[in-house]
């Protein structure tokens, strides 16, 4: 359309004249996520602005670029990947100064075709220099992509910066973060031990950016969970780990790593599955069941669709002897989940296939 491509056009100029820092967000999954983290702690020193909710398209960001006021310290803005190249742009028009790469899954494989397409797309933040650019180390399928170049963050290092003391529980996550000069005691409300590698990509960044030690604990301790990831709530005594944003296998394993760590009385985990997999559908859902395997919730709850005969068959042919229930109306079962779980129960709800709900 001429008035959105003018607008594009109009947001490279916004882009290339104002002042601020530029963050690109970046990766398969755990981009919102990220960007929250980042703007509340970098809030401690900084006037920022942030692309609101998921709106990572061109359009999207011309339409965050014609509100800003002008006088920003720093930009946050998140990127999607839905056509091969899309990076690429998205460099070219928004002049990123740093970049995070969160990790990599079979999301839109429909266009991208091929995991070494999607991931040449997402690596085009190399060209903006290895220094600039803090990649998510914990993400296996990305693993065999990097470079000896690359700043790689994981649950044990961040850069120059050693992790240890790693402590979950149901009130949130705790971490040290150590270099040859200075300890940083890091303390979050998210859950779940794979929340540390984006918290320690954050300190790391707001480090480099010329946060004090004070600023960067401050501003991870008012990090919290978000709606629908990883999200706490507390009915009739149980605790439910409202994840259902969650759309992808890492965040999809994360989760269930955390349901097998933390203690309860019951365990039951739900879930429909995943879409938009391509020709790793079948793998994907079958690591899903190896995991559950592992974890084995007392209860486990398949939403029907697509992928529950999938689910199915692998728990099967593991010789799963737990609980297994495949619900046919999900909406009828998240209204009356209350009548599912009792006092001491954790239930752990993710992914939400809300287009097979109508």
């Amino acid at each position: 359309a001429p008035k959105e491509k003018q607008m594009m056009t109009e947001s490279e100029r916004i882009f290339s004249v104002h002042p601020a820092v530029k963050i690109g967000v970046a990766g398969s999954y755990g981009k919102t996520t990220f960007k929250e983290i980042i703007n509340t702690v970098l809030s401690e020193k900084f006037k920022t602005a942030v692309t609101p909710g998921n709106m990572n398209t061109p359009i999207a960001h011309a339409r965050f670029a014609s509100k800003l006021d002008g006088d920003e310290e720093v930009l946050i803005l998140e990127y999607g990947e839905e056509y091969p190249g899309d990076t690429k742009r998205f460099i070219a028009t928004t002049k990123p100064d740093h970049a995070v790469l969160l990790g990599l899954a079979p999301n839109h494989l429909d266009y991208y075709k091929t995991l070494d397409a999607l991931a040449a797309d997402l690596l085009e933040l190399r060209s903006l220099g290895s220094e600039k650019l803090l990649i998510n180390g914990e993400s296996a399928l990305l693993a065999k992509y990097l470079d000896k170049n690359d700043i790689v963050v994981t649950s044990k290092q961040a850069g120059d910066w050693r992790i240890s003391d790693i402590s979950v529980e149901l009130t949130g996550t705790s971490f040290v973060m150590t270099s040859k000069s200075q300890k940083l005691f890091l303390k979050s409300g998210l859950l779940g031990r794979h929340h540390v590698t984006p918290l320690a990509m954050a300190a790391l960044l707001a480090h480099q950016l010329g946060l004090s030690k004070k600023q960067i604990e401050d501003g991870v301790a008012k990090t919290t969970a978000f709606e629908h990831r990883m999200q706490p709530r507390h009915i009739s005594g149980a605790t439910i780990l409202d994840d259902t944003y969650n759309g992808n296998i890492e965040g999809i394993l994360a989760g269930l790593e955390l349901l097998k760590e933390l203690n309860a009385r019951r365990k039951i985990y739900v879930t429909p599955g995943l879409v938009d997999q391509g020709e790793e559908t079948e793998a994907v859902h079958h690591q899903i069941a190896k995991k559950l395997f592992d974890v084995k919730p007392d209860l486990i709850v398949l939403m029907r669709n697509s992928a529950t005969a999938i689910i199915e068959d692998a728990l099967a042919k593991l010789n799963y002897q737990g609980m297994v229930q495949i619900e046919e109306d999900p909406l009828n079962f998240y209204t009356n989940i209350d009548k599912v779980i009792a006092a001491g129960d954790l239930i752990m709800m993710q992914n939400d296939w809300t287009d097979n709900y109508n």
